[in-house]
């Protein structure tokens, strides 16, 4: 680590693993949408100079509050920010967002370029982005505001990723413009200030340059958009920002995001908390193969999505990730390693979006980076790390730990820490609890195919190097992963 956080000893947030660490004044974490969309819609209204959005998804029809009425116009999020813009001409609004491919684009029912029209007077800036290689794709997601305050995590702006953390069946606020119900949705943001919320400043406009070659210079402004209603979790943390950025047009491939995963995986103690959509990255899982080798090494836990929702990721990413799951059974020699899939009360499937690591109650990653090969090495990514010095912080990451999986459970966070502290165990108290509403995810033996896939990681490339070149993707590197496996199942 660099800088004046130089002093924290066995800080995880070192050089080579994150792009910048800054302190933030303030840090608080945002469990599901709902609160986010509050957050954000409280922020929005403070903004005195500039707004910027990262997004792989925009959908301007979206209402950040889903009690005002369906088809309400000025409800939307498109209608705010150009009345933001008339009602304050000095206020600079950009939004930068993926360029989709058409059949993607359709599976969302909204088409990215249709959401130029809203903005076709530029009283916003919106530009579609294509991050260089084909079919790399921009998947930060942040929203930074003056400079003062930044958020980040895995959550977009659209029509369908609001959710409550009850995740009730059927809920009518879950309601699309199409007349659809949105699937329930497991998300996480985080919001910030001080140094931490500049640097994400600074990223945004490098990204913002690269995508369009225009210069934007931040404007020095007396305000504080704290969003109203959200309390902070955590003050005067350091936050290290990592990334993910393709080789592509003479600049220099960026795995930070990967380096932070594995170097957090092999300086863990106890835990290591997972919740993500995706697991099919082999260098993190022979990482986590290895801990488990261990006598000592921590328990691992892990929160996934059941069946994915596309028969694309079904077929790819389900696939790659049930050979994974049983890779890491097999190397599970003492019996720390676990895998869970979330249902709502009445046993639907619950989409887990969020992308959190959380290792020893001492680290708390938030961000846009799935656990899968294209999110490493492909995809363009950030995600923020808070790091807390004092014990306040880590309890505050341990207290948010046992609020998310007890939510999962439908039980408070205060049950489960009781529960977790006499099974001295996260998965076992998981267990413990018979609601039916966390699934196990077992693996069986992989077929063939699932092998074949998993083996070329079909669908999930690693770089630009090999993304339509599935013939390299078993590199030496990838051998020596499976290698590393073979000998953990033959111990």
């Amino acid at each position: 680590m660099t800088g004046p956080d130089a002093t924290y000893e066995d800080s995880l947030l070192k050089d080579g693993s994150v792009w910048r660490v800054a302190r933030a004044d303030r840090f608080a974490i945002l469990m599901e949408n709902q609160v986010y969309f509050d957050a954000l819609a409280s922020a929005l209204k403070k903004a005195k100079r500039s707004i910027v959005v990262l997004g792989w998804q925009f959908d301007p029809r979206t209402r950040l509050d889903p009690e005002t009425r369906a088809g309400d116009r000025q409800a939307e999020i498109g209608h705010q920010l150009r009345m933001l813009v008339r009602n304050n001409p000095e206020l600079d609004v950009r939004l930068l967002i993926w360029k989709s491919p058409l059949l993607i684009a359709a599976s969302q029912g909204f088409y990215p370029h249709k959401a130029q029209r809203w903005f076709r007077k530029r009283m916003v800036e919106f530009r579609l982005d294509s991050p260089g290689p084909i079919g790399a794709c921009h998947h930060q997601k942040a929203v930074i505001i003056d400079d003062k305050i930044a958020f980040c995590g895995g959550g977009d702006i659209s029509t369908d990723r609001w959710d409550s953390s009850e995740h009730l069946d059927d809920d009518v606020r879950r309601c699309q413009p199409s007349g659809l119900f949105s699937a329930p949705r497991h998300e996480t943001m985080c919001v910030m200030d001080g140094a931490a919320a500049r640097a994400l400043g600074d990223l945004a406009r490098e990204r913002w340059f690269r995508s369009t070659w225009e210069r934007t210079i931040p404007d020095e402004v007396e305000t504080d958009p704290w969003p109203d209603d959200v309390g902070v979790d955590m003050t005067d943390v350091p936050v290290g920002i990592a990334r993910t950025e393709p080789k592509w047009g003479g600049r220099g491939e960026v795995r930070e995001n990967e380096a932070l995963h594995l170097a957090a995986i092999r300086n863990a103690r106890k835990l290591i908390y997972l919740e993500n959509q995706y697991f099919t990255s082999p260098a993190i899982a022979a990482c986590l193969a290895q801990r488990l080798s261990e006598p000592d090494g921590p328990e691992i836990v892990l929160v996934s999505t059941g069946n994915s929702p596309s028969w694309f990721d079904k077929m790819t990413m389900d696939t790659a990730r049930s050979e994974i799951l049983y890779r890491l059974e097999s190397a599970d020699k003492y019996n720390r390693f676990s895998a869970f899939a979330p249902h709502t009360p009445g046993g639907d499937r619950i989409i887990v979006h969020a992308k959190v690591s959380i290792i020893d109650d001492r680290l708390l990653r938030i961000g846009s980076t799935n656990l899968n090969n294209r999110s490493m090495g492909l995809d363009t990514e950030c995600d923020v790390a808070a790091e807390p010095l004092d014990q306040a912080g880590r309890d505050a990451i341990r207290d948010f730990r046992h609020r998310s999986i007890g939510h999962f459970i439908g039980i408070s966070g205060e049950e489960f820490a009781a529960c977790e502290a006499v099974m001295g165990s996260t998965g076992q108290a998981i267990l413990k609890f018979d609601t039916g509403r966390m699934e196990p995810l077992g693996a069986t033996p992989p077929s063939q195919v699932e092998r074949f896939i998993a083996e070329w990681q079909l669908g999930d490339p690693s770089s630009s190097e090999n993304a339509w070149r599935p013939w390299k993707r078993r590199n030496p590197s990838q051998r020596q992963a499976d290698g590393r496996f073979s000998q953990l199942r033959e111990r």
